[in-house]
């Protein structure tokens, strides 16, 4: 009996607590990918875009 509890409490605190913080993480990822291509598109673009990009070329170019 205490093997079987230990082995199903080990099973949901991992595999559950895992699985739903991997979940959590993700769907947090997809939303900030999803609001960065829907403002890369976007006419004009909105003004922290473009500070973050003219940012961008001056560290990848810093000679023009």
């Amino acid at each position: 009996m205490t093997v079987t509890s230990a082995l199903l409490g080990f099973f949901l605190g991992f595999a559950f607590g895992v699985g739903c913080a991997l979940a959590v993480m993700y769907s947090i990822y997809m939303g900030g990918y999803r609001a960065a291509v829907r403002e890369s598109v976007m006419t004009p673009p909105p003004e922290r875009l473009a500070q973050a990009r003219a940012k961008a070329l001056e560290k990848q170019d810093p000679a023009s």
